[in-house]
């Protein structure tokens, strides 16, 4: 029912916001300045200029962080000196104070002397860890205490790692992970106690190893930029625009916290990140936060927008061009992500075998960091794609390689093969996942079997429901799915989900079925397992090829019935979602 957040920074502000668009009343807490003059040091308003400056810099934020901006009336703010007895009225307790283990563990000290017991305590920390925070706190303490991990920006980033301590109770977790999944709108991941757990491990590595590659191999920003995007599944910010939306100040953090503290890691030295970046940082190239980072955007004289990007071996800035390679092309023509990553690949140009080069790194990586840093597949495919928006972790894209071609094809490059990869394919399992009867199966390394995905009770699966012959009709274009209770689900799966005739026609019978046989109407799709993007919009060649034949008349009677649908999915007599 009530929560404090302890430090009103980027992210602090970000949980705050999210828990109280959530319902839940909250708690905002951070520093006295420092610097108060003699006159403020009584005044109520200076003593909290910190916390209100957060509060204030997260309801201006672009995008909003807040779902409503009236959800800030559930905030209230404090400081750590007047208001800090406030806590023992909170339910969970979420430190977000900067990355020092002696300011954590200050600050934790505090709290355990006011909170109340069996009120539930979590640090946000990005990879110290937990058993170093809770040494020589109370039992009952370190019972109730666990790691909250949010990405930011909190609203939209779909991860939450959560970490357990040792001696971390059960239905802690339980609850915490029931609340993040249902209340928060999260996915979760187990993550274990160690540097950076899951997201950060994974995804540092793989920038650090793109730094290096690009180096040995003689690629440009732009130039690896254009092959880890979209044609990979990546977002289109790549790697590169990425770090500058992080801000390399971060990066850096990340990769010395792994490299620091990943004493036994094997590709511990590709966390020592390449001269460039230090000096990029010494003339304050940080990203996104500076308006420079390995992008900028200048104007002209004419005051026209014009992107630059940083000449890594001059550190000097030039006209960003943008690279074109024989497999993009091929791949901007494939029609599904599984055969763009292939037309990536394994082709023979340079970016193609830039691309294996870094995907084969990051399987024998990511292989090797189970159970280290999570115990299943699962966890780390989630991270990564709910962490830093891929479109498939990386042993879903090793499947789509082909397990078996890939791990030919690393031992002939001289990779060594992770050893519970090979014993999985010696024992005839020749891929990661796998569908049954619309039930998703994972390989387990522990069991050596496979195992059900594990699904959130609040999301319904369209692909088991089809699995276990609940569609209650379908046509080329769409299909209406059983889903339960009453309720129908209207799938889309024509290419991008476009609207052609077909769905135009098919939306008119579904309603009219519902309406005889249900009591409601849900119209999406999956990717994934999740939901999907929904529509492109009209299937605009079927638009196009009317118009190339004048067939105007026709393109009149699709509209109509196309809005006569939309109209009646608005008006029906049951719910249409």
């Amino acid at each position: 029912r009530q929560a404090a957040v302890i430090g009103s920074g980027i992210m602090g502000g970000g949980i705050a916001a999210l828990l109280a668009g959530a319902g839940v009343k909250v708690l905002l807490l951070d520093i006295v300045p420092f610097d108060l003059k003699d006159e403020e040091k009584n005044d109520p308003t200076a003593r909290n200029r910190i916390v209100k400056a957060g509060l204030d810099a997260a309801l201006a934020s672009s995008p909003s962080l807040f779902f409503n901006k009236k959800d800030a009336g559930l905030i209230s703010i404090g400081n750590l000196e007047d208001d800090i007895d406030k806590l023992a009225a909170c339910d969970w307790i979420v430190e977000v104070v900067v990355e020092r283990l002696d300011i954590k563990r200050n600050q934790f000290e505090k709290v355990a002397k006011i909170r109340k017991p069996g009120s539930i305590v979590s640090t946000n920390t990005s990879g110290i860890p937990l058993q170093d925070i809770t040494e020589g706190f109370s039992e009952e303490f370190k019972q109730h205490f666990m790691g909250t991990h949010f990405f930011n920006p909190v609203r939209y980033m779909h991860l939450l790692e959560l970490i357990p301590g040792k001696e971390t109770l059960p239905e802690v977790l339980d609850f915490i992970s029931k609340f993040g999944e249902k209340n928060l709108g999260k996915g979760i991941v187990w993550a274990k106690d160690t540097p950076n757990f899951v997201g950060n491990r994974i995804g540092i590595q793989g920038i650090s190893a793109a730094m290096r590659f690009m180096q040995e191999d003689g690629l440009t920003v732009p130039e690896v930029d254009a092959i880890f995007g979209p044609a990979m599944g990546r977002p289109k910010t790549a790697i590169f625009k990425t770090t500058d939306l992080v801000g390399l100040d971060i990066m850096m953090h990340v990769a010395k916290n792994s490299y620091d503290l990943c004493k036994d890691d094997e590709q511990r030295d590709i966390m020592q990140l390449p001269d460039f970046v230090e000096k990029m940082a010494e003339k304050n190239l940080l990203g996104n936060k500076t308006k420079a980072g390995f992008y900028k955007t200048d104007l002209t004289p004419e005051w026209k927008k014009i992107r630059k990007v940083l000449n890594l071996k001059t550190l000097e800035y030039e006209d960003l061009e943008r690279p074109s390679f024989p497999c993009l092309d091929a791949a901007k023509k494939a029609g599904t992500l599984t055969e763009k990553i292939n037309c990536v690949l394994k082709a023979d140009d340079k970016a193609g075998k830039f691309a294996w080069k870094l995907a084969a790194n990051s399987f024998q990586y990511a292989a090797n960091r189970i159970p280290e840093i999570a115990d299943t597949v699962v966890e780390i495919d989630n991270a990564m794609k709910w962490g830093y928006n891929f479109e498939m972790g990386p042993f879903e894209q090793w499947d789509a390689y082909g397990v078996a071609d890939a791990v030919e094809r690393m031992a002939k490059d001289g990779l060594e093969i992770p050893a519970n990869v090979k014993a999985m394919l010696d024992a005839g399992k020749t891929c990661f996942y796998k569908l049954e009867n619309g039930i998703r199966y994972f390989y387990d390394f522990a069991s050596a079997g496979y195992k059900p995905v594990p699904v959130p009770e609040s999301l319904v699966s369209i692909a088991a429901a089809k699995g276990n012959d609940k569609t209650a009709m379908e046509n080329a274009s769409a299909s209406l799915v059983d889903i339960g209770d009453g309720v129908f689900c209207l799938e889309f799966h024509t290419k991008m989900n476009a609207i052609n005739e077909q769905i135009v026609d098919f939306i008119a019978e579904s309603l009219d079925y519902v309406d005889k046989n249900g009591v409601g109407m849900v119209i999406g799709n999956e990717a994934g397992g999740m939901p999907g993007a929904f529509s492109a919009g009209a299937d605009l060649g079927f638009i196009s090829k009317l118009c190339h034949d004048k067939k105007y008349a026709e393109i009149d009677a699709f509209l109509k019935k196309a809005q006569d649908g939309i109209q009646a999915s608005r008006y029906a007599p049951f719910p249409v979602v």
